[in-house]
C-alpha cells in the first residue's frame, strides 16, 4: 500500500445539513462512513442561513455558524469525529449571494434597508442606486391598486402582512404611506421585477440578493467565519457555489486560495461540450457533473433514438424540435421576461449603441456556454456573435459594436455580460428546456446535453484518461442537491432507450386513461412515474406541479393555468386511483426494474473506480428514487444502511433485489479500495473484451483496480446472453473484490465472472 495526499480527498460523502439532522447528527455519523470507505465528510452550507431554510444556500450572516444547524459546537463535533478516524472535511460556500427573504434574519440587508447609502453595507450588494433615486425596489405588494394600505406601522417598524422592514431613524412619524415615502426602499408590485428590479440577484430568485465579493472588504467580511473554520483546523476544502455570478471567478479562486493556503477547492461549474476550465484557476475541478452525464450516456442505446424521435413527434402534434433550436427560443425568452431587468441594466451601459437592449439579449441567447471568462473564451463569444447575425441580420452592426465593447475587459459592461450569461442559460436550459425536451428524460441533468443522444465505450475511455491527466482531483458524481433526478431514476428511464417501441404503446395507451392536452410533458411524466415506481401520491403529485411550471408551456409560476393544471393532478391520481391504469404502469415499471438495477451497479461501479475524486450523494449507497429538489432531500434512513452494511461485512452476499444491499455492496467495497488501496490506482487503461456480446461489456484498468461493467443488458438478453464473450486481463492474479472468489484465468468468461452480479471489481495480488 502506498501512501496518499491527505490534502486531497479520495472519496467524499455529502451530507445535507438541516435544523432537523444538524452537524452533531454528520458527527455521529462518522463511524457508519469509516465503515463504508467514505474519506472525506461533504457538508452542504452551515453558515447561518434564513429561519426555516432546507438547503442554507440562503445566507443571511457570515458571521457564525448557523445555530439552528448546530452552531460552532457542532461543527466542531464533526470535525474532531472526521479527523478521527481520519477524514477530512469539505464544506459548501456560497460567494455569490444572500438570503434577503426575511430582512431583519439578513444582517447586512436590515442594515441597507434602513440607512441606505449610508450603510456601510450598501456597496457590498450590486444596487444601481441611480435608476431609483437611491431607494432599494423591493418587488412584494400583490396586485390591486389598493396594496398600499395594507402597510401598518407596528413596533418601530412598518408591516406589509409578513413582511416586516425597518424604519430610518427619525422618519416614523405620520401615515404608513408617508414613512413609507421617506425609506431607503420603496415597494412595487412582484410583477414589475422582472422589468425594473434594481439590485442583482441570483438568477431570477428575488429572496437571494448578490454581493459583489470582488471589492477586498465584502470578501474579508463574508470570509471571516471561513478562515476562522481553517485557522481552527476544523475544514480541509472547500466547495465553491456558483462562481459563475461572480465578477471575476479566477481573482476569486487566487484570493481564496490566498486564505485557505491552497487547500483543496472544487467550483460548481457546468461545463457545456469539449469546454475545460480555466488552466489558471486555482482549483482542483468541478463538482463532477460533467461525469454524470457521460455515464449516464454511456448505458442509453443509440439504436433507441429514432423510435424515441418519432414518438416525441407525434405527442407533439407532429412538431419537429430541434434541441437548439428550442434551448435558443427559451434563453430568449428569458432573457425577455424574468430577467429583462439585468438587460435593461446591461443596455444602459451602452446608451449609445441602438438597440443595445434587442443585440445584448440576442447575444445571450446565442452563447453555447454558461460563461465566457474574457480574454478567455473569445472564441466562444465569437461563435455567439456569428450565431446572433445569422438569426438576426438586422443587427449586425448593433452586435459587433457590442462584441467590441465585451472584448474590453474589465468594464463594467463587459464584466456584468458574462456574469448575466450564466443566469440565462441556467433558466434556459436547466429550468425550462429540460421540462420540455422528454424524448429520453435520463438525458436532461444538468451538466449534458440532451441532444447528445449516447456515448459509445471508446468515447467514454478517452474521456477518463483525459480526466486523469487534466484533472485528476475533480470530483465525479451521479446525484447531487441539484439533480433533476436521482442516478437511479435515470438508470430506470434509460432503459427505454432498449425499449422504444414498447414504450411507445404505453404512453398512447396511458393517453386515453388521463388526457393532459400536453403531450411532450406527459411523456416527462410517464418516465418520472415509472423511473420513481413506487412513489408516494404526494411527492409525485409536487414533481408534477413544478415540472409543468418551470417547462412553462401549459402553465406557469406566475398566472398559473388553474384548468390545465386541475387535468395534471388528475393524471397522477389516475395512476393510483385507476385499477387498469394502475396496473399497467405497475407492469412497466416492473419491465424496466430488473434492467435498470443492472444499469445502476455499472454507473456506481464506473464512477466511483473512474478517475476524479468520486462523491456519493447521501443516502445513495442504497436505491435512490428521488426526483427533483425538494424531494432529494428527504431524511435517509441510516439504521437501515449501517444494518445492511453488517451483514455484508459478516460475509452475506445479497441478491440485487429490491433492498438495494447490492449496490451497497458495490459502493462500499469500491470506496474501501481507493481509500486502502491506492497503488492500485495510478493509471487508466480500457481492457480488452471480444466475442459475441462484446459491446454490451465497459472494462478498465486503474493500475491493479478493474471495473467490469454491463450495459445495455436488455439488448443483452434478448441476443442471447454474454455466450462466447471473453475479457483478457493484464498479467497477475486476480480477484473479485464483490463476491470474493479467485479468476482462474486471464482470459476470462464472462458468462462465469458476472453469473452473480452485472458487475464485477476485480483486484490484483500483490506480487
Amino acid at each position: 500500500m502506498t501512501d496518499r495526499d491527505p490534502a486531497v480527498p479520495v472519496s467524499t460523502y455529502r451530507l445535507q445539513v438541516t435544523a432537523d439532522w444538524t452537524l452533531a447528527d454528520a458527527a455521529d455519523l462518522v463511524p457508519y462512513l469509516s465503515a463504508l470507505g467514505a474519506d472525506w465528510v461533504y457538508l452542504s452550507p452551515i453558515l447561518a442561513a434564513e429561519p426555516g431554510s432546507g438547503h442554507g444556500y440562503d445566507v443571511v450572516d457570515h458571521g457564525e455558524v448557523d445555530p439552528d444547524r448546530g452552531g460552532d459546537t457542532g461543527l466542531r463535533r464533526v470535525a474532531e469525529a472526521a479527523h478521527g478516524a481520519g477524514h477530512g472535511v469539505l464544506v459548501d460556500i456560497v460567494p455569490n449571494h444572500v438570503g434577503v427573504a426575511t430582512p431583519e434574519a439578513s444582517v447586512w440587508w436590515w442594515d441597507v434597508l434602513t440607512h441606505g447609502l449610508d450603510s456601510p453595507y450598501a456597496q457590498y450588494f450590486d444596487i444601481e442606486w441611480a435608476v431609483s433615486g437611491g431607494k432599494v425596489r423591493l418587488p412584494i405588494l400583490g396586485d390591486g391598486d389598493d396594496e398600499l394600505d395594507a402597510v401598518t406601522v407596528q413596533d418601530g417598524t412598518l408591516r406589509y402582512y409578513d413582511h416586516r422592514l425597518p424604519i430610518a431613524p427619525g422618519t416614523g412619524s405620520g401615515t404608513p404611506r408617508e414613512v413609507l415615502a421617506r425609506q431607503h426602499y420603496e415597494l412595487m408590485n412582484y410583477r414589475r421585477a422582472d422589468t425594473e428590479l434594481n439590485y442583482r440577484r441570483f438568477f431570477v430568485v428575488n429572496d437571494l440578493a448578490a454581493i459583489r465579493v470582488e471589492l477586498p472588504e465584502v470578501f474579508a467580511a463574508s470570509h471571516a467565519e471561513i478562515g476562522r473554520w481553517l485557522e481552527r483546523g476544523w475544514v480541509d476544502g472547500l466547495r465553491i457555489d456558483h462562481p459563475d455570478g461572480l465578477a471575476d471567478p479566477g481573482k476569486y479562486l487566487d484570493d481564496l486560495a490566498e486564505l485557505t493556503g491552497g487547500r483543496y477547492v472544487l467550483v460548481e461549474k457546468i461545463l457545456e461540450g469539449d469546454e475545460t476550465l480555466p488552466a489558471s484557476w486555482a482549483c482542483a475541478g468541478t463538482t463532477g457533473y460533467d461525469a454524470l452525464a457521460a455515464v449516464d450516456r454511456l448505458l442509453v442505446d443509440p439504436a433507441g433514438e429514432p423510435a424515441l424521435d418519432v414518438l416525441d413527434t407525434q405527442l407533439r402534434g407532429g412538431l419537429t424540435v430541434d434541441w437548439h433550436a428550442m434551448t435558443r427560443s427559451t434563453k430568449r425568452a428569458v432573457a425577455d421576461g424574468p430577467l429583462r431587468s439585468e438587460v435593461l441594466r446591461l443596455a444602459r451601459l451602452v446608451p449609445d449603441v441602438p438597440g443595445a437592449d434587442d443585440g445584448v439579449a440576442e447575444l445571450l441567447a446565442s452563447l453555447g456556454v454558461y460563461r465566457t471568462y474574457l480574454p478567455i473564451g473569445g472564441d466562444q463569444l465569437t461563435e455567439a456573435v456569428q450565431r446572433a447575425v445569422t438569426a438576426r441580420p438586422e443587427l449586425a452592426d448593433t452586435l459587433a459594436e457590442l462584441d467590441r465593447r465585451l472584448r474590453d475587459v474589465g468594464t463594467e459592461f463587459s464584466t456584468r455580460f458574462q456574469q448575466t450569461s450564466g443566469m440565462v442559460m441556467a433558466k434556459g436550459v436547466e429550468d425550462c428546456a429540460f421540462y420540455r425536451w422528454s424524448r429520453l428524460t435520463s438525458l436532461t441533468e444538468v451538466g449534458g446535453e440532451p441532444g447528445d443522444f449516447a456515448l459509445t465505450p471508446a468515447d467514454l475511455h478517452d474521456l477518463h484518461a483525459r480526466r486523469l491527466v487534466r484533472s485528476p482531483a475533480t470530483m465525479t458524481a451521479l446525484s447531487t442537491h441539484d439533480t433533476k433526478r436521482a442516478e437511479d431514476v435515470r438508470a430506470r428511464i434509460s432503459v427505454i432507450s432498449e425499449l422504444p417501441q414498447e414504450w411507445g404503446a404505453a404512453v398512447r395507451r396511458w393517453k386515453r386513461f388521463a388526457p393532459l392536452g400536453d403531450g411532450a410533458l406527459a411523456n416527462l411524466l410517464w418516465q418520472a412515474i415509472v423511473g420513481a415506481w413506487p412513489i408516494e401520491r404526494d411527492r409525485l403529485h409536487a414533481f408534477a406541479e413544478k415540472a409543468a411550471r418551470e417547462a412553462g408551456v401549459s402553465t406557469a409560476w406566475i398566472d398559473p393555468d388553474a384548468a390545465f393544471e386541475q387535468r395534471l393532478h388528475a393524471l397522477v391520481d389516475a395512476v393510483y386511483d385507476d385499477a387498469e391504469l394502475s396496473a399497467d404502469v405497475s407492469a412497466m415499471a416492473a419491465r424496466l426494474t430488473g434492467p435498470g438495477w443492472s444499469n445502476s451497479l455499472s454507473a456506481k461501479l464506473i464512477q466511483l473506480l473512474a478517475p476524479g475524486v468520486p462523491d456519493v450523494y447521501q443516502g445513495t449507497e442504497l436505491w435512490d428514487r428521488s426526483l427533483v429538489d425538494p424531494d432529494n432531500r428527504r431524511p435517509v434512513d441510516y439504521a437501515r444502511r449501517i444494518e445492511l452494511l453488517a451483514r455484508l461485512d459478516e460475509g452475506w452476499l445479497p441478491p440485487v433485489d429490491e433492498s438495494g444491499a447490492a449496490k451497497l455492496l458495490v459502493t462500499s467495497r469500491a470506496l474501501r479500495l481507493r481509500r486502502d488501496r491506492a497503488d492500485l490506482f495510478d493509471g487508466y487503461a480500457p481492457v480488452d473484451v471480444d466475442g459475441a456480446a462484446a459491446e454490451h461489456l465497459f472494462a478498465f484498468d486503474r493500475g491493479g483496480a478493474l471495473a467490469v461493467a454491463t450495459r445495455l443488458p436488455v439488448g443483452l438478453a434478448a441476443a442471447g446472453g454474454w455466450r462466447d464473450t471473453v475479457l483478457h486481463l493484464p498479467p497477475g492474479d486476480w480477484h473479485d473484490e464483490l463476491t470474493g472468489r479467485p479468476v482462474e484465468s486471464q482470459h476470462v468468461p464472462v458468462v462465469e465472472l458476472l453469473d452473480r452480479y452485472p458487475v464485477a471489481l476485480l483486484v490484483r495480488a500483490v506480487s
